[in-house]
């Protein structure tokens, strides 16, 4: 994982992004949340496992459905697979040892 700090990268409602390898952070404090980045390397495996590119794929198709359902941009992409695994086991900083492969798969 490399971290870079850079706020114009951000569209100002998200604090981080991750693009395999890296993981774009609004401000030099979140290198010291934990919770944050664990819920961004749940990403980053997430990202592993389909390849990389596959992973962005899915996060559009899903996104799309799932805001043609809501019509709420917000809540679309809280209700997207990868989403809901990141969020719920962020708190869990030994989530990703014991993570099996294609979790997110139980969040759709």
């Amino acid at each position: 994982m490399i971290l870079i700090v850079n706020k114009r990268l951000l569209s100002g409602r998200f604090k981080g992004i991750s693009l395999w390898p890296f993981v774009i952070l609004e401000s030099d404090q979140l290198k010291k949340n934990e919770f944050f980045l664990n819920h961004e390397k749940i990403h980053l495996r997430q990202q592993l496992e389909l390849l990389v590119l596959f992973f962005y794929v899915w996060y559009a198709i899903e996104f799309f459905i799932r805001y043609l359902v809501c019509r709420d941009g917000m809540l679309a992409y809280r209700n997207i697979s990868f989403e809901r695994e990141a969020y719920r086991r962020e708190n869990d900083v030994g989530y990703l040892k014991k993570r099996p492969f294609w979790a997110f798969l139980k969040f759709m």
